[in-house]
């Protein structure tokens, strides 16, 4: 089940970061060009990461470990946001949505590989 669930949230990172891209492109000269790409790249390259890591994902643990790290920032960076009155409402989607995430990517990688905390965040998982 755990296999399957970092399988699809990392198949879900393609679309949007397709997405990013997308809007990069339809408007290059925009200020925001430069960012939605590297944020575009990130995604795709973090998604696919994700998917490859399931081929094997108790060897492959910390890219999933360190994954819900960058989902906490989002979340983090968005509730920052919220008291200035900067965040969007379908913001707080994402909260809810990569807090979930990545509190299954921790509490499920620090179960899977029996691991501490620490060793998973050096990168061991075995």
């Amino acid at each position: 089940m755990l296999k399957k669930f970092v399988f699809i949230t990392g198949a879900l990172d393609v679309p949007i970061g397709l997405a990013a891209i997308a809007a990069a492109l339809f408007e290059p000269h925009d200020a925001h060009f430069g960012a939605l790409m590297a944020v575009g790249a990130f995604l795709l390259f973090a998604g696919a990461a994700l998917m490859w890591s399931t081929a094997d994902l108790k060897v492959r643990a910390p890219i999933v470990f360190w994954q819900a790290f960058v989902r906490l920032t989002a979340v983090a960076s968005i509730l920052y946001m919220v008291p200035a009155g900067l965040a969007e409402s379908w913001q707080y989607a994402v909260v809810v949505f990569d807090g979930v995430i990545a509190i299954v990517y921790i509490v499920g990688m620090l179960r899977l590989t029996g691991v501490g905390f620490w060793r998973l965040m050096l990168g061991r998982s075995v």
